[in-house]
C-alpha cells in the first residue's frame, strides 16, 4: 500500500468519524429538547437585535435549537460554551480597488476586479470556520449594475474556483445565497435558483453550493417544493420567512411550511433549517418557539 493510499484512507476514515460524531451530537440534542430529529433547527441572530447572543443561546437550546446562524469567529466561543454550532457562518469583507467595501450583497464575486481582495479575505475565514469545526460559509454574487447574467456567472465562477482547493482541503462549503431582487435586494444577480444551480455546475466542486432561502425564492419564482425535490443536491442550507413581509411563518402568510419541511426531509437532507423571519408580534422568542414547532415535522 502506497503512502498516498494510506493517507487518503486515513483522511476518509477521519472524515467519516467526524461526520458520524456530529450526527450523534445533533441527535442527542434533539432528543434532549424533545425534537423529532428529522430537522436540525437554527435561527439567525440578526432577527433578534434586543436579545443578546448569550440569551438566545440559552433560550434557543430550550426550544430545540442546535445552531445560531450568521455569526462571526468572535462569536464562536459563546456558541461552544452552550454546545451549539453555527450552521451558516457570516461572510467577510474587503476593500475594493475603488476603496469601497466589497463582499456584501451588493458588491461581490461577479466583478473580476473584486477577486483578488475577496480571495485574500476569504482564505483566513475559511480556515477559521474549519478550525471551529463548522462547515458552511456564506458568500454573495453582487448586484448586476448593468452586467448581463452570463458574464456575471462567468466572473463568479472564475473568482470562486480560486477558493475551492482550500475549501476542499478544509472541508468547508462556500454557499452563495439566493435572494429576491423584487422586494428586498433590487438588482441582485443570484436571484433565481436556475442561475445559482448553473453556477454550481460551472464551478464543479461539492464544496460550493447554494443557500436556498425559501422566503426569497417564493417571491421570485414560487414552486418551492418541486424545486427542492428536483435540485436538493445543490442546496446546503435553508432559511425561512413568511411571505409577504418576512414575518412569522404562521397563518398570516401564504407559505405552508410543514409540507415544505417534509419535502426537505424526504430528500435525505442532514443539515440545518434556520428561522430568518423578523418577528412582528410582541414576544419575539415566543414567535421563534412557535416557528420551530411548525418546522419540526
Amino acid at each position: 500500500m502506497s503512502p498516498s493510499t494510506l493517507s487518503r484512507r486515513t483522511f476518509l476514515t477521519t472524515t467519516a468519524l467526524a461526520a458520524a460524531s456530529l450526527q450523534q451530537r445533533l441527535s442527542a440534542a434533539d432528543a434532549a429538547s424533545g425534537m423529532k430529529g428529522r430537522i436540525h433547527h437554527s435561527a439567525c441572530k440578526w432577527c433578534y437585535p434586543k436579545v443578546t447572543l448569550e440569551e438566545l443561546c440559552v433560550a434557543g437550546k430550550e426550544m430545540g435549537l442546535t445552531s445560531i446562524d450568521l455569526l462571526t469567529p468572535a462569536d464562536f466561543p459563546t456558541l461552544k460554551k452552550h454546545g451549539l454550532t453555527c450552521a451558516m457562518v457570516s461572510g467577510t469583507s474587503a476593500k475594493g480597488p475603488d476603496g469601497k467595501s466589497i463582499g456584501g450583497i451588493e458588491r461581490a464575486f461577479n466583478r473580476k476586479e473584486h477577486h483578488d481582495p475577496l480571495v485574500a479575505a476569504y482564505e483566513p475565514m475559511i480556515a477559521a470556520v474549519s478550525d471551529a469545526g463548522f462547515t458552511n460559509l456564506i458568500c454573495f454574487s453582487g448586484n448586476r449594475d448593468g452586467l448581463d447574467d452570463e458574464t456575471g456567472m462567468k466572473n463568479c465562477a472564475e473568482g470562486l474556483k480560486r477558493l475551492m482547493s482550500l475549501c476542499e482541503q478544509k472541508k468547508v462549503v462556500l454557499c452563495m445565497e439566493l435572494l429576491n431582487s423584487r422586494v428586498n435586494h433590487p438588482d441582485y444577480q443570484c436571484d433565481k435558483s436556475a442561475w445559482g444551480i448553473e453556477l454550481c455546475k460551472q464551478i464543479g466542486s461539492p464544496n460550493f453550493k447554494l443557500l436556498y432561502d425559501i422566503y426569497h425564492m417564493q417571491i421570485m419564482e414560487g414552486d418551492v417544493i418541486a424545486t427542492i425535490r428536483k435540485n436538493h443536491q445543490y442546496f446546503a442550507h435553508y432559511h425561512t420567512g413568511g411571505v409577504p413581509g418576512r414575518h412569522e411563518i404562521d397563518e398570516t402568510q401564504e407559505l405552508n411550511y410543514a409540507p415544505i419541511m417534509k419535502a426537505i426531509v424526504e430528500t435525505g437532507f442532514k443539515g440545518h433549517v434556520a428561522q430568518e423571519f423578523i418577528p412582528a408580534k410582541p414576544e419575539p422568542l415566543k414567535s421563534l418557539k412557535e416557528a420551530i414547532a411548525v418546522c419540526d415535522v
